[in-house]
C-alpha cells in the first residue's frame, strides 16, 4: 500500500502547480496583455453574428471603395461590402484553421513523441529519422507544398499546416519524455509492476502537459499567419469565404487608392498573432515550477 502511495504522489504535483494558472498568467504583465488580446479575438469570432453590422458577403448598397465613415467604420471594399464585417467574420476562419491545425499536430506528434522517448531503441531511431527528414524542409515550404498537392480549401490548409508542425512538436514531446523517464517515481512505478501504458498515461503525460500548453500558444499564431499567407497565395481559403488572407489578396490592386483594404486585415493578423505570443510568454513563466516557487 505504501508503494502505491509513493508512486502516485509525484504525478499529482503538476496538477497542483497548475492550480491558479490563469491567475498567475494574469499577474504576468505580458501574459495579461496576451489574455486580453486572445480573449478579444475569441469573443469577436464567437459573437460575429451579433457584432458584424452586415453579412460577410452582403452588398451594402454603399459606394465601393469608400473610406471609413460612421456607416462603415473601416470603409467598404471593391464590391461595396463592409470591411469591418468581413474582418469580424474572417476571425472565425483564422481561429478554425488554427485550432484544427494545432489539434492535428498534437494528435499525431504526442503519441509518437511519447513512445519514442519512453521506449527508445529502434522505434526511437525510426521516429527521429522521419522527424529529421520533416525538419529538413522549411515550415512554410512544407505547408505550401502540401496545400498545393491537396488542393486549395480551408480544411486542406489546416491539414497542411498541422502536418508541417508535427516534426517540431515530436522533438519537443520526445525531449520532455526523456527527461521525465529518468525520474525516481518512474523507476518506482516500474518496480511496483505498473505497465508501460499506465506509466505513460498516469505519470509521463501529466508531467509534460505544462510544456504542451506553452507549445499550443506557440503553434496557434504560426497557424494563423500561415493560413493568411496560403489564402493570400490562393492556396488556402477560397472566396467568397471571408478570410484575412483573402482580403489582403483582393487589396493588392487598391493599395494606393484604398489602403484601408490592406491595413485593417493586416492589423487583425498582427493583433491575433501578438496576443498568442504574449500569452505564450505568460504561460511559460506561470507554468515554470522554478518561477512558481
Amino acid at each position: 500500500m505504501s508503494a502505491v502511495t509513493t508512486v502516485d504522489t509525484p504525478s499529482s504535483e503538476p496538477v497542483v502547480r497548475r492550480r491558479g494558472v490563469l491567475r498567475r498568467i494574469a499577474g504576468h504583465r505580458t501574459g495579461r496583455i496576451g489574455l486580453v488580446l486572445v480573449g478579444g479575438v475569441v469573443l469577436v469570432a464567437l459573437l460575429a453574428p451579433v457584432l458584424a453590422p452586415f453579412g460577410a458577403e452582403e452588398i451594402t448598397g454603399s459606394p465601393a471603395l469608400s473610406g471609413p465613415s460612421g456607416a462603415h467604420w473601416l470603409g467598404t471594399d471593391e464590391l461595396g461590402r463592409d470591411v469591418a464585417s468581413r474582418i469580424i467574420w474572417g476571425s472565425r476562419t483564422s481561429l478554425q484553421v488554427g485550432v484544427l491545425a494545432t489539434l492535428l499536430a498534437l494528435l499525431v506528434a504526442l503519441p509518437l513523441g511519447l513512445v519514442a522517448g519512453y521506449f527508445r531503441g529502434g522505434l526511437d531511431t525510426v521516429v527521429m529519422r522521419l522527424t529529421d527528414t520533416g525538419l529538413a524542409f522549411p515550415f512554410i515550404v512544407l505547408a505550401v507544398g502540401l496545400t498545393a498537392i491537396l488542393g486549395p480549401s480551408m480544411v486542406n490548409a489546416a491539414i497542411a499546416i498541422g502536418v508541417s508542425q508535427v516534426p517540431m512538436l515530436i522533438r519537443v514531446v520526445r525531449g520532455e519524455t526523456l527527461s521525465v523517464r529518468e525520474e525516481d517515481y518512474i523507476a518506482a512505478s516500474v518496480a511496483d509492476g505498473a505497465g508501460s501504458a499506465r506509466i505513460l498515461g498516469r505519470h509521463v503525460l501529466p508531467n509534460i502537459v505544462n510544456t504542451l500548453i506553452v507549445q499550443v500558444t506557440v503553434l496557434m499564431p504560426f497557424a494563423i499567419i500561415t493560413e493568411s499567407m496560403l489564402s493570400f497565395l490562393g492556396l488556402g481559403v477560397q472566396p467568397p469565404t471571408p478570410s484575412w488572407g483573402v482580403m489582403l489578396t483582393a487589396a493588392q490592386a487598391y493599395t494606393t487608392t484604398a489602403p484601408w483594404l490592406a491595413v485593417f486585415p493586416g492589423l487583425a493578423i498582427f493583433v491575433a498573432a501578438l496576443g498568442f505570443n504574449l500569452l505564450g510568454d505568460g504561460a511559460r513563466d506561470a507554468l515554470d515550477p522554478r518561477r512558481a516557487r
